[in-house]
């Protein structure tokens, strides 16, 4: 059977309460307070390793490299995690950037789309502060740059974290301010990123970023100061357990039933074909037919297809032939896809 995959992303995701985990009180302790989604890095629907950028491993993660040209890499889905995980995402350089031009940035980031983020009350004086908290590991010791960028809006914050032991999980936790100028639109849009910097040029560490202000070029990764994971060979840096929470403090990390996770990440990326049948619903001819299927969940948007094969059709309702088809062009929806298949 052909697999199929749609992507909805284009390039572009309480109450009052007492101390939780001796931790500041948080009106947000409770499920769904986790506004990352497969923070834990369980899953994988693409793969476990790659050598290039984009959503390549592990889900709702991308990860990008603009203006070099030395550098190779691998990304993997790895076994490798704190107590408490099982996976993580794992960047290894295997040929570095041995020189670092002033435009070149390297990057690891999730997207979040406004209707998800609207407790965050931004463009209003009630704007929430939000926590960043998760476990890294690398071979690489020094200061790292994280960021906040706001695609609608494009305000900007940053702030900085600090790997202290080499090839040592640590975790770290990073408090933004609320943004009370610039709101999130209450649609499917990409409207927040999260943004951890591994490499950056001079031209993106020039300018103060640690209040809300409009994007500039020099604010991007502002206090980065160890690109040695990218100008390194086998240099290597890991991320899991990332949580992102309305409130000052960081709180355990909201660990969701593996279905739950998978279904959320479906929404913007799932296949169809190797485990689901296709079922033809219409021939219009001795040789084309209508090819569809339902999603398993629905998706963000009407999604890309992308078609890794050609495929077999069992023809239950004309014939016990079993015969190979061509899938030419499609028609997507949020709930479903539909293909033109060809003899």
């Amino acid at each position: 059977m052909s697999t199929i995959a749609v992507n909805a992303i284009t390039d572009a995701n309480g109450g009052s309460t007492t101390s939780i985990n001796g931790t500041t009180p948080n009106a947000y302790n409770t499920v769904g307070k986790n506004l990352i989604i497969n923070g834990a890095m369980q899953i994988a629907q693409r793969g476990t390793s790659s050598t290039s950028t984009g959503y390549a491993t592990v889900d709702r993660f991308s990860s990008y490299a603009n203006n070099t040209d030395e550098l190779a890499f691998s990304l993997e889905q790895s076994t490798d995690a704190p107590d408490g995980f099982s996976n993580s995402f794992k960047w290894t350089t295997t040929t570095a950037e041995t020189t670092i031009d002033s435009n070149e940035h390297v990057g690891f980031q999730q997207k979040l789309e406004g209707q998800s983020l609207q407790q965050l009350a931004h463009g209003t004086t009630s704007a929430k502060k939000v926590t960043l908290s998760f476990w890294v590991k690398s071979s690489v010791t020094g200061t790292f740059a994280a960021t906040l960028f706001k695609s609608n809006s494009s305000n900007i914050i940053g702030s900085t974290y600090t790997i202290n032991t080499a090839n040592t999980w640590e975790k770290k936790t990073i408090t933004f301010d609320g943004d009370t100028s610039g709101s999130i639109p209450n649609d499917n849009s990409r409207e927040l990123d999260i943004i951890w910097h591994l490499l950056a040029g001079s031209d993106f560490t020039s300018t103060d970023n640690t209040s809300w202000g409009t994007y500039s070029t020099g604010k991007w990764a502002y206090g980065h100061a160890q690109n040695g994971v990218i100008d390194t060979t086998n240099a290597t840096w890991q991320i899991t357990g990332v949580q992102l929470e309305v409130g000052e403090s960081a709180t355990e990390f909201e660990h969701r039933p593996y279905g739950t996770e998978l279904s959320l990440c479906q929404r913007y990326y799932q296949k169809v074909g190797d485990s689901l049948n296709l079922f033809v619903t219409t021939q219009f001819n001795s040789t084309n037919h209508w090819v569809s299927t339902s999603f398993i969940t629905s998706m963000r948007a009407s999604p890309t297809v992308t078609k890794t094969a050609s495929g077999t059709v069992n023809q239950e309702n004309v014939s016990t032939e079993v015969v190979t088809w061509q899938f030419t062009s499609a028609g997507t929806y949020v709930h479903s896809v539909k293909l033109d298949a060809e003899l």
